[in-house]
């Protein structure tokens, strides 16, 4: 049935009305929801906020590195370490390595740029960080709901976003009603702002309706995968945090690696991948795996000859980041709304941090939105928020960074080089600007004219296969539902990427969703299987798909990871 139709049979949905609507729960959202009822208790002044979250709990769908740079939590809640914040490693030391195959070059630490420095930035669980912000809101009397996908903007008949509808719950996989339904329902709201993370399914959505992105370059996306591990304290040193670029890599592909010792003897390694690589036989996932086995990053891991501790690995995740910055971010405000923090793609690459400018939009954002409900305005645009950001800190820093993934296109050599000039020689004070014209899905080469890439098989101790690592991230789906990972055209895998790109959805995806399995209605043929449960809602797939024939849209709500201590 299609949702006319449902609605036509079950409806009207019951509809909710409140002041602002945040969609999203992450840091972006709750700094939102937090701050309008700051204003409004230092006003003496009611507003009613409401944060929709489609993970099972806030936090349970958050992935981020992280170093948290505090600066905006300072200006949101001053009093964080006394309210229990967990900040509870600071950065001790940083170390920046370039990688060949078999070895490593240290950059002395003073001729790091400013971007690579972390003196005052914390080493964070974000999912902790987001939990904890949470409590701050609900503290404060925002509504969270948990487990509510939004997925669909409302219109008033103007076409001003008036609000957002959850999706209905207990649909079959073949699209009927089943004894478990309900339908979804309405939230109504004078302003709704838009805090989904990066490639979010609304966001896109709305960029594409209001033409948010038109004269920007178009944004650019990396994937970051990430394992959590508990390794020996004779390997630990609490606050080390240290970079690679280069190996595995080619230099013709943007990406690195992090591996931060947090408190408890855990470590987080990682690795990013520039989503406009050329070579369709790429895998980010492989390459992350093969990244562990380098001797100046195993180290940490193996030891028992000696003795030590077997590490353990704890949790598995990936998400797509922007990484456009400044010269790819569109418009943020419409009739009726705003986007916010890497919804609308205000991350910053050269610094690989988000977090910090999540909060400041959502904060600025707050502030436009409760001046205009004060005032007796609703579904108008939020125009203050924007000229706060062009006056802000954080519009500052991203100017500083605009050119970081410019270059980075030109090679490892001609990125790093001139990533040092701007940084370390100019300080970010650059009289130039680099502009990119191309969307990442485009730059994929032809199979035939790329090199193939031979992985070796994990060893289950290090390195490991997806399947495994999907299963440590708790990712859920209710079974008998739709797929969410929808083609506009069901014969494009077969009929264009298996034969132009040797299937490039079985390598991008880091949790085995997609895989060409023969075809028992033509023999001799295959067909693309997608294995929707094992989703971790990381959008890569609706980035890279290399004809846009994939379209992510919302499981039903609190289905995906459940990441701890991420």
């Amino acid at each position: 049935m299609t949702q006319e139709e449902i609605l036509a049979q079950f409806g009207p949905r019951e509809a909710m009305e409140y002041d602002v609507v945040v969609v999203g729960g992450g840091p972006g959202g709750l700094a939102t929801a937090i701050r309008l009822k700051q204003q409004a208790a230092h006003h003496g002044k009611e507003i009613s906020v409401v944060v929709l979250e489609k993970g099972s709990e806030p936090g349970a769908h958050i992935l981020s590195g992280a170093i948290m740079d505090p600066i905006a939590l300072n200006e949101l809640l001053p009093d964080w370490r006394e309210q229990g914040a967990p900040l509870n490693q600071p950065v001790t030391e940083d170390a920046f390595l370039m990688l060949s195959e078999t070895g490593g070059t240290r950059v002395p630490n003073f001729m790091l740029p400013h971007n690579f420095h972390n003196e005052g930035n914390y080493i964070v669980s974000l999912g902790n960080v987001v939990k904890w912000l949470a409590q701050q809101a609900e503290g404060l009397g925002v509504e969270i709901f948990p487990g509510f996908a939004a997925a669909e903007v409302l219109y008033d008949e103007k076409g001003a976003v008036k609000g957002v509808a959850t999706g209905n719950m207990g649909i079959g996989k073949d699209g009927e009603p089943t004894e478990n339904f309900q339908l979804g329902m309405e939230l109504h709201g004078k302003y709704t702002i838009f805090a989904e993370g990066a490639r979010g399914h609304l966001g896109r959505q709305l960029i594409d309706k209001f033409k948010l992105a038109d004269g920007k370059d178009p944004q650019s996306y990396g994937i970051g995968i990430k394992e959590l591990w508990e390794i020996d304290p004779a390997r630990h040193q609490p606050g080390l945090a240290v970079h690679t670029s280069g190996w595995p890599l080619p230099s013709d592909t943007y990406g690195g690696s992090f591996l931060y010792h947090a408190e408890d003897n855990k470590v987080v390694v990682g690795f990013v991948v520039g989503l406009d690589y050329q070579n369709p036989h790429l895998s980010p996932f492989e390459e992350f795996q093969r990244f562990k086995t380098h001797p100046n990053i195993r180290w940490y891991f193996e030891g028992q000859d000696k003795g030590l501790k077997p590490a353990k690995r704890l949790s598995y995740g990936a998400r797509a980041i922007t990484a456009g910055g400044l010269l790819s971010l569109p418009k943020t405000v419409f009739p009726g709304g705003a986007l916010v923090g890497c919804d609308a793609g205000y991350l910053n690459a050269s610094r690989i941090k988000g977090s910090h400018a999540a909060i400041k939009t959502g904060m600025m954002a707050a502030d436009a939105a409760y001046d205009a409900v004060m005032a007796g305005r609703s579904h108008d645009e939020l125009a203050a928020y924007p000229e706060a950001f062009e006056k802000s800190w954080l519009r500052t820093e991203l100017h500083k960074a605009r050119n970081f993934k410019q270059w980075f296109k030109k090679g490892l050599t001609v990125g790093t080089l001139m990533t040092g000039i701007e940084q370390f020689l100019l300080r970010g004070h650059v009289p130039w600007t680099i502009h990119r014209a191309e969307p990442d899905n485009v730059r994929l080469k032809p199979a035939a004219e790329s090199k193939k890439i031979a992985y070796p098989k994990p060893d289950g101790k290090l390195t490991f296969d997806r399947l495994s690592s999907v299963f440590i991230s708790n990712t859920n789906h209710e079974e008998n539902q739709p797929a969410h990972l929808t083609l506009k055209d069901p014969t494009v895998p077969t009929r264009i990427n298996l034969p132009q790109y040797a299937g490039p959805e079985q390598r991008y995806c880091p949790a085995g969703v997609y895989e060409f399995v023969p075809d028992e209605a033509n023999a001799g043929k295959e067909r693309l299987q997608i294995n929707a449960q094992n989703c971790v809602h990381c959008k890569t797939c609706d980035i890279k798909d290399p004809t846009q024939n994939i379209v992510w849209v919302t499981p039903e709500g609190g289905g995906g990871p459940n990441y701890v201590g991420m």
